[in-house]
């Protein structure tokens, strides 16, 4: 999953809407949207406008809380926290096949996490990160397993993330994880597009 954060991509010079084109060029599948302080009528041009050219390259895209500009860009779901609204709120918003995740930090939410209508699970951070405040200090791997074991039971994906770059992303997957999110290790050698192919070659297998 690449992570399309509106502060990132300010620091290094793009708009979020051409940096999901890089990241769609690189070959990413699923993006997702995060622009925590941006206005709504601002966010859902955004959201609209990457919605519409990652369709065009049959990639998914869900966006971090906001559930209205998801449903009203088209994307296909939205991710919230232990904070936002609660999943069955999002699935009374969205369309019934709408892609839903929750972050998780603990053992604790991992298990809440499993009684709630979600299409998947993330967990994090893993490893220590400086691109986004969760108040938890780094999970490491064995969060990552236990959280596996406990999603796989049933049925449900994990995604690691925090901190994952694309030496560390194999551990992460090896631990368990279905995927990995990443934000600021896609901006290494300010080539995004170029980050994404080799984290596809490292990762594919």
């Amino acid at each position: 999953m690449t992570i399309v954060d509106a502060d990132v991509a300010r620091r290094f010079g793009w708009t979020m809407v051409d940096l999901a084109s890089a990241f769609l060029e690189g070959g990413a599948s699923l993006l997702q949207l995060r622009a925590k302080e941006a206005p709504s009528g601002w966010m859902l041009e955004t959201a609209s406008a990457i919605v519409e050219r990652s369709h065009q390259a049959k990639a998914l895209v869900i966006v971090n809380d906001r559930a209205d500009i998801a449903r009203l860009s088209g994307a296909d779901g939205v991710h919230v926290g232990q904070d936002d609204l609660s999943p069955a709120a999002v699935r009374r918003v969205l369309a019934a096949d709408a892609l839903v995740g929750l972050s998780t930090h603990t053992d604790e939410q991992v298990e809440a996490a499993l009684l709630q209508p979600v299409s998947y699970i993330a967990i994090g951070p893993v490893f220590q990160t400086g691109t986004k405040s969760t108040g938890y200090d780094s999970r490491g791997l064995e969060a990552v397993q236990r959280a596996a074991a406990r999603a796989g039971g049933r049925g449900l994906p994990l995604v690691g993330i925090g901190g994952v770059t694309l030496e560390t992303a194999p551990d992460v997957l090896r631990a368990g994880a279905s995927s990995v999110a990443v934000i600021g290790d896609l901006m290494v050698g300010r080539d995004p597009a170029a980050r994404v192919r080799e984290y596809l070659k490292r990762l594919t297998v």
